[in-house]
């Protein structure tokens, strides 16, 4: 089964013998593809939306781990790779303003990710997944969680009640510019308990990715040691022996990941599937380097401290379908995630950068400790009309409450203005913040068939969220609390709602020419900045770090798609070409920004936006052997109004480091994160022999330049050049096994794909040379050989 990558397929959730790529076709005598996009089983020629879907073998054969690997084969999407201590910086169409992070994100309210049924923004591993799908523009109306952007979701393969299954894989690699080994063991079992009724499935995992960032420049003993003993231009061999030391890799990835899942299924008509997920992920450093600080180079971080990171996520959830008659079929989701992020990392350009004096000690450093928790319970009931007839339907229900709670620390090694009696941890600041939202929702939509070959579709959502959040923030060395909690919290609520509508029509020429367009809009509810509210009157004598009322909490924004696209089956079905063009506009954009006392970045609402583009792909199936396959993409994402004092940066008039001033963002900005162009091109061969076949397989992906901030050129910001990679396989596969050699990035290009922080916070301060600045990179060349075994 050969297998492509267009932007208008997906799959049957129920119908795994069907499964193929996003534009393949299963083998056999029928090419019909069969989604379940508008939640419910249809021919692909039929579904009038778009949406990308890549299938269980391409997973396989690109070796694709988790939803940072997704953007290569899917149009419209950009992801950061930002390394294994978060989910990464994922862009749907453009629709991000915020600056580009090295560190990535380990939440975005932009975009729903959905493990099978049930909402969860996590990078759990695509193992034992039937596909990936992803919904770009606004979904709001079938599905529980409103986005503004879209949706990605991870489709697992369901128990099966008929026969035992049992599936073992495993893969072991090199990686340049690392000293280790990589590998990946995992396996499936299915068992039937009782024959038609009752199975059970799990897939378990097993993952070492060595990493490739070295640290040179670490502190043997903070407070201690010199951090640049003979200044900011070199270290001599003498000095470093004394005072600091190097790790290298420090960038690996250790991950064990679980899904488990027990299937009742009593009757045709009533099933329940119980799921539970478990994944934890540790890795020692960012997979970004210091930008040649102190000479270090493209591989090197000169970060003064290891920086370890601990994520771990559970989730249990429960399934009902329900056959109600001939009327409709139910759907009930119930499930309760909880994902904790703990972190350490290099804190002392900050405290150079708010410029409190902490540097007149010659051994100053700092570092910082972040326990990050999240806590989500949500519920979607969801009825889909199945009586027939020109006019169907989808109603439902969603109900979200999602609880955050951040402590954040900060240390002063041996630092002469701490206090040890008092102060036995070295505390210089800390904070605790917990935040509850809220959201209820209904949606729906209706669709009816004017003819068999044209149909409409309108389709609504109301939704209601309440915000509360509470903190509070401590300065031990001016004579506070070492601990936050021992002081009252303050804090605020807020309450919105509103809502937003679809309209869709579609309409066949042919059984294989489809022309479709949708106008549509969408939503990102606001929330609670992660920061402590100030207590008021602020006091002008001390450091205060802290939100005003009216940083504590930021609005909605919403955006307006209009999208027509044509989707095609063409020579007998030998040449499939998918190609739409959209329209958006955004209006009251979430950007990043910082809090006027302590520069604590915050999230706030302002200006607005529009992103146009084109989206194609292709598959060509010139002989029953190739394949060729291909996408393409066009995002022209830029501001439409100017935004006053929303991009800080440092001074450069002033004496380094001034008060940061805020620079307007103006008209005609390119919003950052997401390439202008990207693409990729693929080729499949297959040579039967034996009982089996030789599959070789190419692919080249290719992502345009990327702009690291709005007002790039004028904000001390970068516009990231583009990169070509290039990833081949060959290998052989018979019915039960397969072995297959691989290996990507195979010209060993070195890339940056996002940068933390802006250069008018690099050079000295007071004589110290700053260390803020980092480039995440791209994995190195990589080679390696897997197997897989099935029983």
């Amino acid at each position: 089964m050969l297998m492509g990558l267009g932007t208008t397929a997906a799959f049957a959730q129920e119908a795994p013998q069907a499964q193929t790529g996003a534009s393949g076709a299963a083998d056999g005598a029928s090419n019909e593809i069969v989604v379940t996009a508008t939640r419910r089983a249809t021919s692909l020629q039929d579904v009038p939306i778009n949406i990308t879907a890549v299938g269980a073998e391409q997973l396989e054969r690109q070796r694709i781990n988790d939803v940072r690997d997704i953007a290569d084969f899917t149009p419209g999407m950009t992801i950061a790779d930002t390394g294994a201590g978060s989910t990464g910086t994922i862009v749907l169409r453009g629709l991000n303003a915020s600056d580009s992070s090295a560190t990535g994100n380990s939440y975005d309210s932009a975009l729903g990710m959905y493990l099978g049924e049930v909402p969860l923004y996590y990078d759990f591993k695509l193992l034992d997944i039937a596909r990936v799908e992803t919904l770009l523009g606004p979904q709001g109306t079938l599905y529980g969680l409103g986005t503004l952007a879209g949706a990605i979701r991870n489709i697992p393969n369901r128990p099966n009640t008929d026969k035992i299954e049992a599936e073992t894989h495993g893969r072991v690699y090199a990686k340049s510019h690392s000293g280790n080994t990589g590998y990946q063991l995992d396996g499936m079992i299915n068992i039937p308990i009782v024959k038609d009724h009752i199975a059970f499935r799990s897939a378990t995992g097993y993952y070492y990715d060595p990493g490739f960032i070295d640290y040179p420049l670490l502190l043997q003993k903070p407070g201690v040691s010199l951090p640049q003993p003979d200044g900011p231009t070199s270290v001599s061999p003498a000095s470093y022996a004394a005072n600091l030391y190097r790790k290298d890799d420090l960038n690996f990835e250790r991950t064990f990941t679980t899904r488990n899942q027990l299937l009742f299924k009593l009757n045709e008509d009533l099933q329940v599937d119980f799921t539970y997920a478990y994944q934890k992920t540790k890795t020692e450093g960012g997979q970004s380097n210091s930008n040649g600080v102190l000479g270090t180079s493209k591989y090197e971080s000169a970060a003064r401290y290891v920086e370890p990171v601990d994520r771990q996520a559970h989730l249990m959830a429960m399934e009902i379908t329900a056959n109600l008659g001939n009327i409709a079929q139910l759907v009930a989701t119930t499930a309760y995630t909880n994902v904790r992020n703990r972190r350490r990392g290099d804190n002392t350009d900050l405290l150079l950068d708010l410029d409190y004096g902490y540097e007149s000690f010659p051994a100053f450093s700092s570092w910082n400790e972040s326990d990050d928790r999240r806590k989500q319970f949500n519920q979607e009931v969801r009825f889909v009309s199945t009586h027939g007839g020109p006019f169907s339907w989808v109603i439902g229900g969603f109900y979200n409450n999602q609880r955050n709670h951040r402590d954040y620390v900060e240390h002063l090694p041996g630092h002469p203005w701490i206090d040890l009696a008092t102060n036995p941890n070295e505390v210089e600041y800390a904070s605790f913040n917990r935040s509850r939202v809220t959201e209820k929702a209904v949606f729906g939509e209706g669709t009816f068939k004017i003819t068999p070959q044209w149909q409409v579709t309108a389709g609504g959502r109301w939704f209601e969220y309440t915000s509360k959040i509470a903190g509070r923030a401590v300065v031990p060395i001016l004579g506070d609390p070492v601990s936050p909690y021992d002081l009252t919290a303050a804090g605020g609520t807020t309450k919105k709602q509103g809502s937003v509508w679809k309209f869709n029509t579609s309409y066949n020429f042919t059984p294989d020419i489809m022309l479709y367009a949708t106008y549509s809009k969408g939503y990102r509810i606001g929330g609670p900045n992660a920061v402590a509210p100030c207590i008021l009157p602020l006091n002008p004598n001390v450091q205060n770090v802290c939100a005003l009322p009216n940083e504590q909490q930021y609005g909605p924004d919403s955006t307006k798609n209009a999208e027509i696209g044509i989707r095609t089956q063409l020579f007998d079905r030998k040449l499939t070409f998918n190609v739409n063009v959209y329209s958006i506009k955004w209006d009251g954009i979430q950007v990043a920004s910082a809090t006027v006392n302590g520069i604590v970045g915050i999230t706030v609402n302002g200006g607005k936006a529009k992103s146009e583009g084109v989206e194609a792909s292709f598959q060509l199936r010139p002989t029953d052997r190739l394949s060729i396959q291909g996408t393409y993409s066009y995002t022209n994402a830029r501001l439409t109004q100017d935004v006053p004092a929303i991009i800080a940066v440092n001074d450069p008039a002033g004496t380094y480091p001034s008060s940061p001033i805020q620079l307007d963002a103006l008209k005609g900005d390119q919003l950052p994160g997401s390439a202008k162009n990207s693409g990729s091109l693929g080729a499949t061969y297959t040579i039967p022999v034996g009982e089996g076949k030789v599959i070789a397989d190419w692919t080249a992906t290719y992502r345009g330049s990327v702009v690291t901030r709005l007002g790039w050129d004028r904000a001390y910001g970068e516009k990231l050049p583009g990169y070509v990679l290039h990833r081949a396989s060959f290998g052989y596969e018979a019915d039960r096994y397969s072995v297959t050699l691989f290996a990507n990035n195979i010209f060993d290009k070195y890339a940056v794909s996002a940068v933390s922080n802006d250069l008018s916070r690099v050079g000295l301060n007071d004589g110290v040379l700053l260390r803020y600045y980092r480039k995440s990179v791209i994995d190195p060349r990589t080679v390696g050989l897997e197997f897989r075994l099935k029983y």
